[in-house]
């Protein structure tokens, strides 16, 4: 695992920093890795979905005006068999 050093952090969002660590029952090297891990993979996220809903909008303009088989029938057909 790395390390990361932050320097020139105004005070204040130190404060709060512990603060939250305090409630959250973690030391304050514990608040700053969730936070940065969570805000990584929170960000990873939303790109990916970002992504997908552009895919499925593409794909929706390829087939205006095709039929759509309703997906209830094709899941009824599927569990009888």
């Amino acid at each position: 695992m790395g390390n990361l050093t932050v320097r020139n952090l105004d005070d204040n969002v130190i404060d709060q920093l512990k603060e939250t660590a305090k409630v959250n029952h973690r030391s304050l090297e514990a608040e700053v890795r969730h936070r940065l891990t969570e805000s990584v993979y929170d960000s990873a996220y939303h790109a990916r979905a970002a992504e997908f809903f552009e895919r499925t909008r593409r794909l929706a303009k390829q087939t205006i005006g095709t039929p759509q088989s309703d997906s209830t029938l094709l899941i009824r057909e599927d569990r009888d068999r």
